[in-house]
């Protein structure tokens, strides 16, 4: 039924070679699980020939990628590819799947920053992809090499994002893709995502650990290419925010970047490019990466705090944010390494407090969806404790467009997201955030009433 190549490519004929994150042993090729044969710990992407801090050649990339902005080339036009002098090489590079991918905008949040209590605030919107999530920028490279190496499926477990990229790649490049996904704990507009193009997509009585435990059964039984953030080329494709964010900022740092963390690749991706860029000489200091988490799904938080890093504490996760709903998340050792490597912090959230940073955040006209909104609240936490600073510099990654939930926006706004719930009695938070919308008579003097009221209570506010 599925055919793939008798050997896969060499890593080394992609200009890179792989490794592991724990014991460090290098690989030419990945095993079907992209695991250390040794430690079954993850393996990374490095490049061996790179030659570091050279400022010449760092001024070079950063002239040739500004150039490449007023290009028509489909590869140029990807915010990724853009950047392909910092990612594995294709033998054929005609078969890069792009769906013009990257290219997000960063946003003033001039709102949330005096909700924060910081001068000023950005967010880059990542959000903005051709699917509506970050995934998008992993995706398009793991989808090439899968092309390269002959693939007909490819998989993933998904709390709906990741399905909804790599269903939307996988059409893209003609391949067929197997979607298993937590049955009622998805977004509709996710699952839809996917349904479109084409994926078969199987809802399982289990939560998102237990979809890609089943998953790593399936590869072991078939040759199907595995497009979880466990594949190392993926997040090749997603440390590129990083790069694109620091462009934008005409390559001076911020002080912080503070990023939602669910599975923790793309935490891990932002470190490993920051740290890449540094090396390079691309940068000469490095931002402090923080990961924020929901309090009811947070095994980074406890892992941090409860035993210092030595071993993943795996939580039974609980969050209305479904898009970090992970209790035993795979790039942990990973995410861990970024945070001591750039002096980050861990923080947890509560649901009330995600709901109202996602209100904050939709009030700048930015929107996102719940599991984005918990770098704005975390903030306010790294603010209140004196981890950050009032005039330091930040940047909020918002991984998800505010489509990609409507049920949780309505349900906020028309106050019943917590009906029924140990939070219910927290809606008073909330006064002043919601915008329920009113019914009225067909009648020009109701609308004007519900203006003047609504001007009135700007004024007192």
């Amino acid at each position: 039924m599925v055919e793939n190549a008798e050997v896969s490519i060499p890593a080394s004929a992609r200009g890179c070679r792989l490794r592991c994150v724990a014991c460090g042993t290098e690989f030419e090729r990945a095993a079907q699980d992209f695991r250390c044969v040794d430690c079954g710990e993850l393996l990374e992407v490095f490049y061996p020939s790179w030659k570091t801090g050279d400022p010449s050649r760092a001024e070079e990339l950063r002239t040739i990628w500004l150039e490449r902005r007023k290009s028509l080339d489909a590869l140029d036009q990807s915010g990724v590819w853009r950047f392909r002098e910092l990612l594995p090489g294709m033998l054929d590079w005609n078969k890069v799947v792009t769906l013009r991918e990257g290219n997000t905008p960063i946003f003033e949040l001039p709102r949330c920053a005096k909700s924060a209590g910081v001068k000023r605030l950005v967010g880059k919107h990542q959000g903005m992809n051709p699917t509506g999530s970050f995934k998008d920028t992993g995706m398009t490279a793991a989808i090439s090499v899968a092309v390269e190496e002959k693939f007909r499926w490819v998989a993933c477990a998904s709390t709906g994002n990741t399905s909804a990229s790599m269903a939307a790649y996988a059409a893209q490049a003609g391949l067929r893709s197997l979607v298993l996904i937590p049955e009622g704990k998805i977004s509709w507009g996710k699952l839809s995502q996917a349904l479109d193009y084409g994926a078969l997509t199987c809802q399982l009585r289990t939560d998102f650990d237990g979809c890609l435990g089943l998953l790593r059964e399936v590869i072991r039984r078939l040759p199907v290419y595995l497009l979880n953030s466990v594949n190392p080329y993926r997040l090749e494709g997603q440390k590129t925010v990083a790069v694109e964010l620091l462009e934008q900022l005409e390559w001076s740092v911020p002080d912080h970047i503070v990023a939602p963390g669910g599975n923790l690749g793309n935490s891990s991706a932002i470190g490993k490019a920051l740290l890449e860029m540094r090396d390079m000489g691309l940068i000469s200091r490095l931002p402090k990466v923080s990961v924020i988490q929901a309090a009811g799904a947070n095994p980074l938080v406890r892992t941090v705090r409860e035993n210092r890093g030595k071993s993943l504490v795996t939580v039974r996760p609980d969050t209305m944010a479904t898009a970090i709903q992970i209790g035993n998340p795979a790039s942990w050792r990973k995410a861990l390494r970024v945070l001591e490597a750039t002096g980050g912090a861990v923080e947890e959230v509560s649901e009330t407090e995600i709901a109202l940073a996602k209100a904050e955040i939709g009030s700048d006209g930015v929107g996102c969806e719940p599991a984005s909104a918990v770098t704005l609240a975390g903030l306010k936490k790294l603010v209140k404790s004196g981890f950050v600073a009032p005039d330091e510099s930040v940047v909020l990654i918002l991984t998800g467009h505010v489509l990609k939930d409507p049920e949780y926006t309505l349900k906020f706004h028309r106050g019943d997201l917590f009906a029924g719930t140990s939070y219910e009695g927290d809606a008073g938070m909330f006064e002043g955030h919601r915008r329920e919308p009113l019914i009225l008579d067909a009648d020009a003097d109701a609308v004007v009433r519900a203006l003047e009221a609504a001007e009135r209570a700007d004024i007192r506010s």
